[in-house]
């Protein structure tokens, strides 16, 4: 008997509710379900925080909906994790923080904008590069215009999310310090969890290779937004490469210290 044939079914609360490739909302929509519709889950996971509810469902088809829309009858865990086998790491003893230079490496490249508007390829962004989920980034706590602190706060509050999924995706073979661990969530934190899940960098550290040369070679790579070469790309890539290749005897990756 196949697992999603024992997975328990639930009904769908929101509207028009999409399902994922990832836990998060960063990943790309690979289907919807309508309020209503019950949906089978096989396991669940930790991911983006919906409305307070961190929780994720991996339902039959093989995608990710937030549990925040889906009526299981319980706060918490209905049934078995997901996890297992060599896709993922150990999601919950990784830096689920970053150091100060990436705080301040991800800061500086994103730039400072104190109330919602366009980034450079017509997303609207907040604060230092929180791209904004709902009208006039209606989800962000803080008051508007934000100051650089509250802008921090919530740079900090983003953070976890590309942490977790990056950490989903690192197998626990890689090992990573601190600035490594940095300078890759900075990336995936520029470029979104589905690029970083599907990417050949990602790949190669799975496979065993060395890490600051799989950085070397394929961080410059990544260049371009709106199908164009970007130079602020081409000089943060430059600046997580030296990062990443900085030494450090803090091990972040799979277990923080």
């Amino acid at each position: 008997m196949s697992a999603t044939s024992l997975a328990a079914s639930y009904p769908i609360t929101g509207t028009t509710v999409n399902c994922r490739s990832g836990p998060g909302t960063s990943y790309g929509v690979k289907k919807s379900y309508k309020k209503g519709q019950s949906v089978s889950i096989s396991c669940q996971t930790s991911g983006t925080s919906v409305n307070g509810n961190n929780i994720w469902d991996k339902t039959s088809d093989g995608c990710y909906v937030a549990d925040y829309y889906v009526k299981t009858g319980k706060n918490g865990y209905v049934t078995s994790k997901c996890g297992g086998g060599s896709s993922g790491g150990s999601s919950d003893s990784h830096c689920k923080k970053l150091n100060a230079a990436g705080v301040n490496l991800i800061a500086q490249w994103e730039g400072f904008v104190s109330s919602p508007k366009p980034d450079p390829i017509g997303l609207p962004t907040v604060g230092y590069g929180h791209l904004c989920k709902k009208k006039g980034c209606a989800e962000v706590k803080y008051k508007f215009p934000l100051s650089k602190t509250t802008a921090k706060q919530l740079l900090n509050d983003d953070l976890s999310t590309y942490t977790a999924c990056l950490a989903k995706v690192l197998n626990s073979k890689v090992k990573l310090n601190d600035n490594q661990w940095a300078a890759l969530t900075s990336w995936t934190f520029n470029n979104g969890c589905g690029n970083a899940a599907s990417s050949t960098l990602v790949k190669r550290l799975n496979k065993g290779e060395n890490p600051n040369t799989v950085a070397s070679q394929e961080l410059p790579k990544w260049r371009m937004a709106g199908g164009r070469v970007l130079q602020g790309l081409v000089n943060r890539r430059k600046a997580e490469v030296k990062l990443f290749k900085t030494a450090s005897s803090k091990q972040a990756y799979p277990k923080c210290q």
